[in-house]
């Protein structure tokens, strides 16, 4: 698999990530060892957890296939903390909260260090300053190599990207930030990936497939077996099965007739090649899935076949986002 360098940095990852969102909850040690080993035999290295994920137990259930699966050296681990499971404040980005979350982290994935660490989003009852300290703190002492941050807004990554920026040597340059982004939602455009972009950070798309309605599985109905049947992710792609969706949905299965190819490849080639991305992360079910994802590192779509998807899913980007003299 191809390998990119993670935004201005000198740490190279492969060009399709995994995602462990269902470990430890919908997808089991088996499946997910399955997984692991098909990802690393076909030259994944980026591998995207977070301490929330299963409450914990998609990091424990990666330290173990790490352990006796797969090599840690052969594999670039990535992790985020911030989220808490408390209704009244769902992030907290205190120093003292961050560093107790890494410790927490690296024992249960088994390592002394993590490769990529996330602030998993912006946490508005703590100064951004006291947020970033605790990356430098981190990197500063080799238990996390490059950080980045998750869902951030515009503003919010361009403020913390050069904050970073203006201490060089003191202050640990952020790597990459973690956002959705898909034919389905190009929200992003509008601001966090302009910013990204000029201040050199890549950018780690999760849900590249529309939260799997992109393959085009929901196009008769919802399947049983899928996240939309189940009662835990249904909530999570409701949003993407309306008509506007419909209309994207429909686009890609029609240029994936005429490429002989499948929506999932298209979608995910889409997303792949859009400028400033480094690594779509894939959230599979089990092999058999992620093998058909993965198939897609032979795929580069033609411009016009480009052209026609960006025009059909195009969002709506008026002021200020586009030139205000041509309004």
């Amino acid at each position: 698999m191809e390998q990119r360098h993670l935004g201005r940095t000198g740490l190279r990852v492969s060009r399709i990530g995994l995602g462990t969102l269902t470990w430890g909850r919908a997808t089991d040690e088996h499946d997910a060892a399955d997984m692991l080993k098909v990802f690393w035999e076909a030259g994944g290295t980026l591998v995207d957890t977070a301490d929330v994920y299963g409450d914990g137990e998609a990091e424990y259930l990666l330290g173990r296939l790490m352990d006796g699966l797969v090599p840690r050296r052969d594999l670039v681990v990535s992790t985020k903390a911030g989220s808490v499971p408390d209704p009244d404040r769902r992030f907290d980005g205190s120093r003292g909260h961050l560093l107790a979350a890494l410790d927490a982290s690296l024992a249960r994935l088994g390592t002394d260090y993590v490769d990529v660490w996330h602030v998993h989003a912006y946490d508005p009852y703590t100064p951004l300053e006291e947020t970033l300290q605790a990356l430098d703190l981190a990197v500063s002492s080799g238990r996390v190599r490059y950080a980045g941050v998750s869902n951030f807004c515009g503003w919010q990554l361009a403020k913390a990207a050069t904050w970073q920026l203006a201490a060089p040597g003191t202050r640990t340059r952020l790597s990459s930030t973690q956002m959705e982004y898909s034919l389905l939602q190009r929200g992003v455009e509008r601001e966090v990936l302009p910013a990204a972009l000029d201040l050199g950070m890549g950018l780690l798309p999760s849900s590249p497939l529309g939260r799997g309605v992109l393959t085009g599985k929901y196009r008769g109905g919802t399947p049983a077996d899928s996240r939309g049947g189940s009662e835990h992710l249904a909530p999570f792609v409701e949003p993407y099965l309306d008509d506007t969706a419909g209309r994207i949905v429909d686009a890609v299965s029609t240029a994936a007739d005429g490429l002989a190819v499948t929506p999932l490849q298209v979608a995910l080639a889409w997303v792949r090649d859009r400028p400033g991305v480094a690594a779509p992360i894939i959230g599979a079910r089990n092999a058999q899935q992620l093998t058909a994802a993965l198939s897609v590192e032979a795929l580069s779509l033609p411009g016009e076949i480009c052209r026609a998807l960006d025009d059909v899913s195009a969002p709506v980007h008026r002021y200020p986002d586009h030139d205000w003299s041509t309004l």
